[in-house]
């Protein structure tokens, strides 16, 4: 597995990471067997991903909480990333939404993350986390000005419960507001060939800063992987309702791309996943993209795994861009 340093942090992490939003087993995804996720956790490891991320709000806890049990005795074999700024066990803040019968909250003030970072601390069995993201940003009914939130995040460097700050979804203002107000190393968002507006915003700006751009969803939550046909029983949960191209009308579409792609597959011998996650780590500035996908089974860990090793002709990422632009 290619490894990259995260910002200017000094971390090195794998270049595909494993994203742990499912094994939270709520609404979002549907239930999760949390002895597979911990075996699927421990397998990344022995795979070469080193890079492993969750956040407080990923099954209101429980996600945080599977990943500290899989940690025990393993927590310097991984870098850890985990989020704060969304709250359900309090009233203060903007709603964000309104899920398994809790509100969601946003909430970025200092005394706030002061809270959150001991209880992930605690549900994560740990003393310290990699990463710190700020899981979603202020809206304007619930205000707090990011060089607060970066001042104290700063302090939490400094008593070393945090190693390096990370921030997602971001618009440029707030992008450069972090990066004014602090060292940013990270920032996450949604981002997939589908998807391209956020990296066509935000790579110059990484590159400028010296900035890592992970990108989440980069199978677009399943779809790219070449799994899924328009025949196929999909369960669908919360998350993939939200991605248009499941509807009935687009997955033939996803059929014809992934069939273009076919050779590219035979040519570079790797799955249809692996091909994709080769295509997003080649993107940016070439090697300041991580990615991050999703994984609670065995299976699904092993071949995004191999997408990490995959490096594509810069002629037939042009041309995969190309494609993909003919539907999105």
């Amino acid at each position: 597995m290619r490894t990259m340093k995260i910002g200017k942090s000094g971390i090195e992490a794998s270049v595909v990471g494993m994203g742990a939003w499912a094994i939270g087993g709520d609404s979002m995804w549907g239930a999760s067997d949390d002895a597979e996720s911990i075996r699927t956790i421990h397998h990344a490891r022995e795979l070469g991903v080193t890079l492993l991320d969750t956040a407080p709000a990923y099954g209101l806890g429980h996600s945080e909480e599977v990943v500290g049990k899989a940690l025990v005795g393993r927590r310097g074999d991984y870098v850890l990333s985990t989020k704060c700024g969304l709250r359900w066990d309090g009233k203060e803040g903007a709603l964000m939404m309104e899920r398994d019968g809790v509100r969601i909250v946003r909430n970025s003030r200092p005394e706030s993350i002061a809270e959150e970072v001991e209880m992930s601390l605690k549900r994560l069995q740990t003393d310290y986390i990699d990463i710190y993201i700020v899981h979603w940003q202020e809206l304007p009914e619930f205000p707090c000005p990011i060089a607060d939130t970066m001042g104290f995040l700063g302090e939490l460097k400094k008593q070393g419960k945090i190693r390096a700050i990370g921030a997602s979804n971001l618009s440029d203002a707030q992008f450069l507001e972090y990066v004014q107000a602090g060292q940013l190393d990270l920032i996450q968002e949604k981002y997939s060939m589908l998807d391209r507006g956020v990296g066509d915003r935000l790579f110059g700006l990484c590159d400028q800063y010296g900035v890592t751009f992970q990108a989440y969803s980069p199978l677009e939550r399943g779809v790219l992987s070449g799994k899924i046909t328009d025949a196929s029983q999909v369960h669908m949960g919360v998350a993939r309702s939200r991605i248009k191209w499941f509807q009935p009308e687009n997955l033939p579409k996803i059929a014809a791309l992934t069939g273009k792609w076919a050779p590219l597959c035979k040519k570079y011998g790797c799955t249809m996943t692996q091909l994709v996650i080769g295509w997003t780590a080649a993107q940016g500035n070439g090697s300041n993209v991580n990615v991050l996908c999703g994984a609670r089974k065995l299976d699904q860990i092993e071949d995004n795994a191999k997408g990490g090793d995959v490096v594509l002709d810069a002629a037939d990422i042009a041309t995969m861009r190309r494609d993909a632009e003919g539907i999105a």
